[in-house]
């Protein structure tokens, strides 16, 4: 991606989070022009974040490898608290396990990483480091470890050069005394200095709630520290709720002051963990520091510049580096034996830990829409050997799967959640391509030979007992990913996230300015509210390249309008600054519910992973219209009069293709084309002209598509395949002989 060193209209704005997806008890260091953040991770392995304007952020480093014998492998259990600081000429990132505190150097924060070192608890200390640390340098180079173990137990421990503890240290006691405990856990704490004070601040519990406290000595004696109270200011609408955790305050070159702070999304979205949020801080004339509170509204971002750094989901992988990129995590201890990049380049290995234990490669599960791809190649001997893609609940007790298995003689494809399991024998061989479409809470599932025409699995599952989950026993969100079970090998060729040519739901921009989501209807909004210069974006889109081959030429909008209309302006990775791909006319449809396809050819061909800023250009101050899908089109220049299409290739023409089998029993398959995307409704209806069974109801892009139909609980007889789109209709006559 095209650095960009300018200050875009994109740049000078954001609404939270900004690190989507788990990232709790999150903490901050500045070093010069950078700063970075990490925090607990629990059973996955930790992360280590960069950036330069602390709006985007980058997954640089895992401080502690998943192949660390003391890493174990329990829900809740691997890393608790996490602080990078960088001292005397050295990366340091202190961490807790199972209650022990240790530490690990680098000369770089991308590493290479050392082995864990333990920690020694000072005797002058009544309890052990416990966990939740923070880590705090003094003007005058001393540092310190910011100490929680336990609810009455706070504390400051001095460490001497080589991060141990000098036997120094300042025991607060008295902040949380047993069995009073006037702030619940009184956790997490950190400190920072401005002004000549010293400022201490803690979060209540899981609850919510931040204090801060301040003196202007360092000491252990209570007199000396003033208790300021809360932490944030008031709150206004907000898809959070009471803000903890916070990071130590970092102060920038324009006397600017910055807080990162971990929070979860309220009700349904709960499940998706504790999300990185930014937030400035003000000091009022007394001294105290305010936060603002994370609500429902652009804030000015910190003057800083970009250095071209995406936005912060998790993006594509091709595994063409013999290291794995550092946005995955494992889960749990993970031998080094049980996965390789190198064997076969461009692939990834995945082994089962063991025949019970699944190993997998995770990333964070933070946005509410996107579309995963995997083509894998796998040979499973039995049903217990599973690989494929899953999005995992943050307790590992429940999980949506799709997966390659082996039943009886066949090989299969599973699609399953909890304990609902949809099978299909598909005869493909052990080379799959297979792909998850989350749109809100809804995950469907599709499977293809070569990852061009896709059969979809007739069952969509709904997925909101795990988004909403209120996981405060493990403390993990929701996880996304690859894994292997059983006693086969899997080999991964890539992992593609938010693929371009899958209709992506416009109310789920990452970062915008000036829209609104509509009322919900059947389980969607549309973006609305869309005025003169607002803007969207919507990150980490997947356009194809050498592995995923293939290249856009045209971008379609589902749009309604009821006004005069304007025009979409498609950026790449920036506004302005960026690169200018399409402007689409959207113009009047009759009514703000009637939504109709705009398609405008691109400026050029698109390809690789790009952030896809859409810019909404219109006269006046009226709102122009309303988004509802958008995705891209890749098309062939001609087709030679053919009706078969070659690969990669896309259907000129509406069609239902014959039933084969037919006449059937009870298993036959459906094939039709879509030449736009459209709304399709997909029905069986017996000869009365009554509803027998829906077998699909959404927005799909355009192209070829295959459907296993199992008619095993209706009776013989006639019956018509009824295919729908907002524009036409398609029937055919189907003969079920049992």
């Amino acid at each position: 991606m095209a650095v960009t060193l300018g200050r875009s209209p994109s740049f000078q704005t954001f609404m939270n989070p900004v690190i989507p997806g788990d990232h709790p008890d999150c903490t901050l260091t500045r070093v010069g022009k950078d700063f970075y953040t990490t925090g607990s991770s629990f059973n996955v392995t930790p992360v280590i974040f960069h950036s330069t304007d602390l709006v985007h952020w980058e997954a640089i480093a895992q401080p502690v490898s998943a192949a660390w014998s003391g890493y174990g492998d329990e829900p809740g259990g691997g890393c608790w608290g996490g602080h990078m600081v960088f001292y005397n000429g050295n990366y340091w990132h202190f961490f807790s396990r199972a209650n022990v505190m240790y530490y690990v150097k680098a000369p770089n924060p991308k590493g290479p990483w050392g082995t864990p070192v333990k920690i020694n608890v000072p005797t002058t200390l009544p309890y052990s480091l416990g966990y939740d640390n923070s880590v705090f340098i003094d003007d005058d180079n001393k540092w310190y470890l910011v100490v929680k173990n336990g609810k009455p137990n706070n504390g400051i421990v001095e460490l001497d050069s080589n991060g141990q503890p000098t036997g120094v240290v300042y025991d607060l006691k008295w902040l949380n005394p047993d069995p009073i405990y006037p702030y619940s856990w009184a956790e997490g704490p950190v400190m920072w200095k401005y002004a000549g004070f010293y400022y201490y601040s803690f979060a209540r519990d899981l609850g919510g709630g931040q204090k801060v406290m301040r003196s202007r000595i360092l000491t252990a004696e209570q007199t000396a520290w003033e208790m300021l109270g809360d932490f944030f200011g008031p709150s206004g609408t907000s898809r959070f709720t009471t803000p903890n955790h916070i990071s130590p305050v970092v102060l920038l070159d324009d006397s600017t002051s910055w807080v990162l702070h971990p929070l979860y999304a309220q009700g349904e979205w709960k499940g998706q963990g504790r999300q990185g949020l930014l937030n400035q801080v003000h000091y009022d004339a007394n001294g105290k520091p305010v936060a603002d509170y994370p609500n429902n509204e652009s804030f000015l971002a910190p003057n800083l510049p970009s250095s071209g750094i995406p936005w912060m989901v998790p993006k594509s992988d091709f595994f063409d580096s013999p290291n794995l990129h550092p946005e995955w995590s494992f889960l749990g201890y993970t031998a080094t034996s049980t996965w390789s990049l190198t064997e076969r380049p461009g692939w990834l290995r995945l082994s089962p830990k063991n025949r019970a234990k699944a190993n997998t490669i995770l990333k964070n599960d933070g946005e509410h829409n996107y579309t995963l791809i995997t083509r894998l190649i796998f040979e499973p001997q039995s049903p217990n050997d599973e690989a494929g893609l899953w999005i995992i609940r943050g307790d590992e007790q429940m999980a949506v799967k799709l997966v390659s298995s082996h039943t009886g003689s066949n090989q299969i494809i599973a699609f399953s959640f909890d304990t609902a399991r949809v099978e299909v024998v598909h005869g493909l061989g052990d080379t799959l391509w297979l792909k998850l479409v989350r749109i809100n809470h809804k995950i469907s599932a599709y499977y293809s030979a070569k990852g061009q025409v896709w059969t979809q699995i007739a069952t969509v599952f709904d997925i909101s007992v795990i988004d909403a989950y209120a996981d405060f026993s493990t403390f993990t969100g929701t996880r996304q990913g690859l894994y292997v079970r059983g006693s086969s090998d899997a080999w991964f060729d890539l992992y593609i996230y938010r693929d371009a040519y899958t209709p992506i739901l416009a109310e789920c921009p990452a970062n915008q300015f000036g829209t609104s989501q509509s009322r919900r209807i059947d389980g969607i909004c549309a973006l609305d509210n869309i005025h003169p210069n607002d803007w969207a974006l919507y990150a980490g889109v997947e356009f194809g390249g050498n592995d995923y081959r293939k290249t856009a030429d045209s971008v379609q909008f589902v749009a309604s309008c009821a006004s005069l209309g304007g025009i979409i302006e498609v950026w790449l990775d920036s506004l302005d600054t960026g690169t200018k791909i399409a402007e689409s006319p959207i113009g009047n449809t009759g009514s703000w519910s009637t939504y109709n396809t705009f398609t405008t050819a691109l400026i050029a061909p698109t390809s690789g992973n790009h952030d896809v800023y859409l810019k909404f250009i219109g006269n006046g101050t009226s709102k122009l219209f309303m988004l509802k899908w958008f995705n891209f089109t890749s098309r062939p220049a001609s087709n030679n009069g053919s009706t078969k299409l070659n690969q990669g290739e896309l259907p000129l023409q509406f069609e239902l293709a014959p039933i084969c089998p037919n006449p059937f029993n009870p298993t036959t398959k459906i094939s039709y084309q879509l030449p736009t995307t459209s709304q399709v409704s997909l029905q069986i209806t017996d000869v009365c002209g009554r509803t027998v069974a829906t077998i699909l109801n959404e927005l799909q892009p355009a192209g070829s598509y295959n459907l296993a139909f199992n008619a095993c609980e209706l009776a013989s007889g006639i019956y018509f395949c009824v295919l729908k789109t907002t524009e036409a209709m398609r029937i055919r006559k189907m003969l079920l002989l049992k």
